[in-house]
């Protein structure tokens, strides 16, 4: 049986971003920090509501959004001196971050502040999102959405930084060049994040 192919990564646009936010909830179904943030009543609704805003209103104006044809997964980075949300941000996308949440948005607001606190301060990109749909997880979409990036970032001399919610991932982003600086317990007896840095290569 052939291996399959190398999926077409490319530059996701507006036209994606419907698509997109349901990949990209369905591959966080299980993921342990977004489980914990988000209210259990019509969680997948309220995970695809976010995503859509995330992508509409932020991530979209960078052009770091990588996708594939077929949508089959997603990976939204955020270039140098873009990770922490402007007061304008905010507002912007206030309306829509309260109807994803609901009563869990005070919540959720102190747990990324807790996280953000970590966060790097030196020049960086930063990847805020990866995710593969279940049905093509395994088929190497996920290292394929990471490459234009970490070609960037060692063409530019520029590190790379993530978040990893989950401890399985880890070796993942490792083989990617990323090494574990800090495990960060989330306040209120939440799940653990391994916050991992790639120096550039070259």
């Amino acid at each position: 049986m052939a291996a399959p192919s190398s999926p077409n990564v490319r530059t996701a646009t507006s036209a994606d971003v419907a698509a997109l936010s349901d990949t990209l909830a369905r591959a966080f179904a299980d993921d342990p920090v977004t489980t914990w943030i988000f209210p259990s009543a019509s969680y997948h609704d309220r995970l695809r509501r976010y995503f859509v805003m995330h992508l509409d209103k932020i991530a979209m104006r960078h052009d770091l959004t990588y996708t594939t044809e077929g949508n089959r997964g997603g990976a939204i980075w955020l270039p140098p001196g873009a990770w922490e949300l402007t007061p304008r941000d905010i507002l912007r996308t206030l309306p829509a971050t309260v109807r994803a949440l609901g009563p869990r948005l005070a919540f959720a607001l102190r747990t990324v502040l807790h996280i953000e606190r970590r966060h790097p301060r030196a020049p960086h990109y930063y990847l805020a999102t990866l995710g593969t749909h279940p049905s093509h997880q395994g088929q190497g979409v996920g290292s394929a959405l990471l490459q234009p990036v970490l070609d960037r970032c060692d063409r530019e001399g520029l590190p790379a930084y993530l978040e990893s919610s989950k401890e399985r991932n880890v070796p993942f982003y490792a083989r990617h060049g990323f090494a574990v600086t800090e495990e960060l317990a989330l306040p209120g007896g939440g799940p653990p994040l391994w916050l991992m840095w790639r120096e550039p290569k070259g």
